[in-house]
């Protein structure tokens, strides 16, 4: 009879926990196989934080960002990575999408330590490597901060080199071309080289009346989604939270994270790190005025190429704390 009870109680068990792991919802994120984001899910899936909010992280690796948004927009995954104006720029079109914020990270325009560059005028003639291409975002605030302060137009007196971030890398730490213009990451490897950046895209901003609190990149779900399951979406924005506040506090956590990191050396490393910490935004909604703002100015700069109907922040396009 013990015998009996004993296998009744473990189907029991079997049933429930069954039941219990296809009452959790799996949530599928599509982003770069190597991108900096997977340092922030593997922490989330390393300490179980999602499944204390109750779903189940499944990052999924694609080749680059175009196959992140073709899995997306395709319904192959419930979430990628992207910037809050390509989120505008897709609700102005009508898709009902909702950015999260990740990481308000921007680069600067870098040049050789033993570069005689003081300012951008002393660009003049150069080359610029530029990771992405005449549209980057951060290449428009600095034409626009250039035009602003030094009268300059950027564009037109210097030539430009348009690559992906590992070639404009090569291209930069090589002397190939006399500035360069990169991702975050990349920048802080090529600080860690000995190179200096010449003005940062976070004080251009400032100068040009822009919040450089505001989160450029975030998670983007579906507004649908955030209507039917909108435990899921806030559970996950929680998650992400805490794997922040683990990764701006945590050495450890770094130690743990750097085989995966590409870091070649302690410097790389740890301006890797440095650089991270540095782009959490802080808690709290975002101030929608200061990224209307900067949406108006992109618009003036890159216009309906770069954002297509989005003429003005269309509404619901962040996720706000309580929504």
């Amino acid at each position: 009879m013990t015998f009996i009870k004993s296998i009744v109680g473990t189907a029991v068990s079997i049933c429930f926990a069954t039941i219990s792991m296809a009452d959790t919802p799996t949530l599928r994120a599509a982003v770069l196989k190597f991108g900096t984001v997977n340092w922030e899910l593997n922490t989330i899936q390393h300490h179980g934080l999602d499944a204390a909010q109750g779903f189940e992280l499944d990052v999924q690796g694609v080749a680059g960002g175009s196959a992140a948004q073709v899995a997306f927009q395709g319904g192959e995954a419930d979430l990628i990575v992207s910037d809050w104006l390509w989120v505008a720029r897709q609700r102005a079109a009508g898709r009902d999408y909702v950015f999260i914020p990740y990481s308000k990270a921007v680069g600067g325009i870098m040049v050789p330590a033993e570069s005689t560059a003081r300012d951008l005028t002393d660009l003049a003639g150069m080359q610029i490597g530029i990771a992405g291409g005449p549209l980057d975002k951060s290449w428009l605030i600095l034409q626009a901060y250039a035009a602003k302060n030094h009268d300059m137009d950027l564009a037109a007196e210097t030539e430009q080199v348009f690559g992906a971030p590992p070639l404009i890398f090569g291209a930069a730490t090589s002397g190939e071309v006399g500035a360069a213009i990169n991702f975050w990451h990349f920048g802080a490897k090529m600080t860690a080289g000995g190179m200096r950046t010449l003005l940062d895209v976070s004080e251009a901003s400032a100068d040009l009346g822009l919040d450089p609190e505001t989160p450029l990149l975030g998670y983007v779900v579906r507004g649908e989604m955030m209507r039917e399951n909108p435990d899921l979406v806030n559970g996950f924005a929680a998650a992400s939270r805490a794997a922040k506040d683990i990764l701006a506090t945590d050495d450890a956590e770094w130690d743990r994270l750097r085989p995966n990191m590409n870091a070649d050396n302690d410097a790389q490393f740890e301006a890797l790190v440095a650089g991270f910490r540095a782009g959490i935004p802080v808690p709290g909604p975002i101030d929608e005025a200061a990224a209307s703002r900067m949406l108006e100015l992109m618009y003036s700069l890159g216009g309906a190429e770069l954002l297509g109907d989005a003429t003005e922040l269309p509404e619901g396009t962040f996720l706000q704390s309580g929504s």
